[in-house]
């Protein structure tokens, strides 16, 4: 009875809980590397006793342990008496909290827009609730205030007087609840305060495929002029963690757009802008989503909506 309750937990909906035989067998939960067993000692050795052939695998993905959100698929099965059919997945999955998002512009906040647009349709179950700006007129900020999201400055700067040292940079997005912080053409170096406040939650989107064309100094139309000139017969955009520097974080995801033969700087940047549009917004949902998971190797992956055995 203790092995239906559980199950009924966790596939409230499957009408095969009550006539599963109760026949109990040690079986495992395998997890996948998010973050390392060792930080989590309960989790290092669970044997429990499942009924056979209940459930062919259980995947948690979570971010931190303390909260609430796991996520959980339960493969079906056939009952005994049934014809036996081929094992699919039904997802049981428990409502994982809206995140919470600051992102970052320096300009139009093209990739912000989609972000927002992605949040108000409802594909992306997470919220931009500020915009951090060095440059309080600019497009983005305009836009942040037309659509009632507040907006602060960061860095202070002789023509931004108002704007946040890090610190209260740090409070006032810890204030505001923040689980990620998202770059969209921020042209300031983040500083080291933000980064460890926000560990493994900061990213950021650079217009070549890093770490081709990335570091100070390249950004915007100097990097699409840079991969011209060498030559390079692909570029496209990456969006990556955000570390000390400029554009040496972990690689998280990548799209190839072709550099074509007669090419100019401006005809390349806007093939790799529309698919910077479709790759953050499929990043960030995935964020939303606690679909990041890290190879042992300290990689970052994203782990398929449709199965976690997968990665993108």
């Amino acid at each position: 009875m203790e092995a239906q309750q559980i199950i009924s937990r966790f596939c409230p909906k499957s009408s095969l809980a009550p006539s599963i035989p109760m026949v109990k067998q040690p079986f495992s939960l395998n997890f996948p590397p998010l973050h390392s067993l060792s930080s989590y000692p309960f989790l290092q050795s669970q044997n429990l006793g499942f009924p056979t052939g209940a459930l062919h695998a259980i995947s948690f993905v979570h971010k931190e342990v303390c909260s609430s959100s796991w996520r959980i698929w339960c493969s079906k099965s056939s009952s005994s008496t049934a014809e036996p059919e081929e094992d699919h997945e039904v997802r049981a999955q428990v409502t994982v909290r809206r995140k919470k998002l600051a992102v970052f512009v320096s300009g139009g906040g093209s990739n912000f827009r989609s972000i927002h647009e992605a949040s108000k349709k409802g594909s992306l179950h997470g919220d931009v609730t500020v915009l951090v700006t060095n440059k309080s007129e600019c497009g983005g900020a305009q836009y942040a205030r037309n659509n009632g999201i507040p907006v602060i400055l960061f860095p202070k700067a002789k023509d931004e007087p108002k704007g946040l040292s890090p610190c209260d940079l740090v409070d006032t997005l810890r204030k505001f609840e923040v689980d990620f912080v998202l770059l969209a053409g921020y042209l300031k170096l983040i500083p080291v305060e933000l980064i460890r406040a926000f560990e493994r939650s900061i990213f950021n989107i650079h217009p070549s495929l890093l770490p081709a064309f990335g570091g100070k100094g390249y950004y915007g139309m100097k990097v699409h002029k840079a991969v011209i000139a060498s030559g390079a017969r692909f570029s496209g955009p990456t969006i990556h963690f955000v570390d000390e520097h400029y554009d040496t974080g972990r690689i998280l995801a990548q799209r190839v757009v072709p550099v074509l033969a007669n090419d100019t700087a401006e005809e390349l940047a806007a093939r790799v802008l529309n698919e910077e549009h479709q790759l953050y917004v499929e990043v960030v949902e995935a964020l939303c989503e606690e679909r990041i998971v890290w190879r042992k190797d300290g990689v970052p992956l994203i782990q398929s909506r449709e199965n976690p055995n997968e990665f993108l």
